[in-house]
């Protein structure tokens, strides 16, 4: 059986690996539409708090024996303290200034952190096996589906519906909502504002960590994984809506099927499709698909 020409085996697989693509997309997305949307920091270090949820899983099982399961784990709260860490230190300084402050300070700390690996282990990049117990794959009749693959995905719409849910729907996303657009009142009733703008950019830092150690059995561990991946990635934020914390999972996937699909019918537009789209939609669209007009 064919699809416009192209074997339904082949289709499939090209679906799957935009839908996997978007995982990513959707999960580091989300990271930085939660720290843009509550902190208002346009962090440019995500990409490489990306690259340090991978060497952290790698590192966990070269060093300390720590499998996949161990990583998934210590990984996302190793990056998140990392985080919080960057926040308390650097970040805090920045809030009442221009986002652009905030923007050069996160671009040089990714420059830093990516040289400092980059001299540790170089830029070839570290195997990290995938998981005896995600190993192989299910024939479905219509295509083979590697497990590991259906795993990243399984996990990234869980996180991410879970964050949205909890960000837009009880009663912790409304003070951290309304911590960030009125501090004092907020601080008035007892809310501790400074500790839930400190373990909120944490959590997006986490974020990024987990990404990263799901990554890490697919692409090789490797100082450049974050700078390879983060301007498409903000292209996505852009799409979806600067601080659109469901724009950013929407958008994620969906534009991941759409690089896909680009592969099979045009594969030279692949590595632009996303930045021709974010154009478009900023003509028709400025603030985003899901973004709030000013």
């Amino acid at each position: 059986m064919e699809i416009f020409g192209i074997p339904l085996q082949a289709f499939l697989g090209q679906l799957l690996l935009g839908l996997v693509n978007g995982a990513f997309y959707a999960m580091l997305s989300l990271g930085l539409a939660v720290i843009f949307g509550l902190l208002g920091i346009v962090n440019f270090a995500h990409g490489a708090l990306y690259m340090l949820g991978a060497f952290a899983a790698w590192i966990l099982l070269d060093k300390f024996g720590l499998n996949y399961w161990y990583a998934l784990v210590l990984a996302p709260l190793i990056v998140g303290t990392f985080g919080v860490v960057i926040e308390r230190l650097l970040l805090k300084h920045l809030y009442k200034l221009d986002p652009l402050y905030g923007l050069l300070l996160t671009f040089g700390l990714a420059l830093i952190l990516e040289g400092v690996f980059r001299e540790l282990y170089g830029v070839s990049g570290q195997n990290y096996n995938v998981p005896e117990q995600l190993s192989g794959a299910t024939n479905l009749g219509f295509m083979v589906l590697p497990n590991y693959r259906a795993w990243v995905v399984l996990v990234s719409l869980v996180v991410c519906l879970g964050t949205w849910y909890l960000i837009e729907r009880t009663r912790l996303g409304a003070y951290l909502r309304a911590g960030t657009e009125n501090a004092p009142l907020v601080q008035a009733f007892g809310v501790n504002v400074p500790l839930m703008v400190m373990l909120t950019y944490g959590a997006g830092a986490g974020l990024a960590g987990l990404a990263g150690v799901l990554a890490a059995p697919i692409i090789q561990v490797s100082p450049l994984m974050g700078s390879n991946l983060i301007i498409v990635v903000f292209a996505v934020v852009v799409i979806g809506g600067m601080g659109s914390i469901l724009g950013s999972v929407v958008t994620g996937l969906g534009l991941g099927l759409i690089e896909g699909m680009t592969r099979v019918f045009y594969p030279e537009a692949s590595s632009i499709v996303v930045f021709v789209i974010m154009v478009l939609v900023l003509m028709v669209r400025p603030s985003g698909l899901f973004g709030k007009e000013n």
